[in-house]
């Protein structure tokens, strides 16, 4: 016997939900990438830090704390009982 096709489209809920996941587990690579783009702009010469660096530093870390917070509401709902495991 065959099983019933699944719809090509999927239910928005889920989907969001899907895709609010997949950004939430992009976030570390994407900020790891945002805080060593500073070693690209460095002269090999210099190894210290300077005020813009450390202030850029902050800023990038202060957006991250940002868009996980931004992120966390959408992942904190839903059990799951209505989509399937991936």
């Amino acid at each position: 016997m065959r099983r019933p096709r699944r719809p090509l489209f999927l239910a928005r809920a889920p989907y969001r939900r899907r895709r609010l996941r997949d950004a939430a587990r992009l976030l570390p690579v994407f900020g790891v990438f945002l805080l060593l783009l500073p070693l690209l702009w460095t002269p090999d010469s210099r190894m210290s830090l300077s005020s813009g660096d450390v202030i850029y530093f902050f800023s990038v870390w202060l957006v991250l704390i940002g868009l996980a917070a931004a992120f966390a509401p959408g992942l904190r709902g839903g059990d799951g009982a209505d989509e399937e495991e991936d």
